[in-house]
């Protein structure tokens, strides 16, 4: 009898306490906004906002700003086709005044000439074998090899600035010398080409073969002019203004 009055006592007690608790209901802001075109809701000021801006901006840019007074001048649209970087200045320097002269007078010259981007150490009567076969050209033709970083004797020695190495974007740049301070030509000897060669290539666990043929073409020159200018002959060839200017 005593346990069952103190089970229902407890049991009363436990929904009186629930009575008394009321749920906590957490209430959040919850916005929304619409996303549609349409503009009936929409006050007329908020609409003509759009419109001034455009019209604003729109006159802003047909407009021409002025420029900074520091800012740097735009570089001209047309670039003059005989205007290269890679050329030596083309001006009758002190040094060149002065050495050239010694230079022309010592015998025995040789040369670093370019032909298709590669040097070559060269000196009057030496064959030249090029790698690879020139294009338009026959044998006895004369060529004129107009590309030079190195114009020497035993005791002097003419050469044009170190080239600047490349990048990503610009590539190497070589700066060659003045052409009117030299002249030297080549004769076309002939063209030469190596025996057929056959190479058989295969890979692994495949019983095929494939034979690969070759045979590579050469170009033979022989040089038959090298001489330096003199001085009174760079003189001429540059002219007055440009002679009177490297003074």
């Amino acid at each position: 009898m005593t346990m069952t009055l103190f089970a229902r006592s407890a049991r009363n007690a436990f929904f009186e306490s629930r009575s008394i608790m009321q749920p906590t209901v957490l209430r959040a802001r919850i916005t929304t906004v619409s996303h549609n075109l349409d503009t009936s809701n929409t006050p007329e000021p908020l609409i003509q906002s759009g419109h001034r801006m455009s019209e604003e901006a729109k006159d802003r840019a047909q407009t021409p700003q002025p420029l900074p007074k520091k800012a740097p001048k735009p570089a001209s649209g047309k670039a003059s086709p005989h205007a290269r970087s890679d050329i030596l200045a083309k001006t009758l320097t002190p040094s060149i005044r002065t050495l050239l002269p010694l230079l022309q007078t010592q015998p025995a010259h040789y040369i670093t000439a370019h032909l298709h981007g590669r040097p070559y150490l060269l000196t009057r009567g030496d064959t030249l074998r090029l790698p690879f076969q020139m294009p338009n050209i026959r044998p006895g033709d004369v060529l004129r090899l107009n590309r030079a970083t190195h114009i020497g004797s035993r005791d002097y020695t003419l050469k044009a600035p170190e080239p600047i190495k490349g990048n990503a974007d610009n590539g190497k740049k070589v700066f060659y010398l003045d052409e009117r301070l030299f002249t030297c030509r080549a004769r076309v000897v002939g063209v030469e080409s190596e025996p057929l060669r056959i190479e058989e290539k295969t890979k692994r666990r495949q019983r095929h073969t494939k034979h690969v043929k070759s045979k590579l073409h050469f170009t033979v020159l022989k040089i038959t002019d090298l001489e330096v200018k003199s001085l009174e002959e760079y003189e001429a060839a540059l002219g007055p203004k440009d002679a009177e200017s490297g003074q």
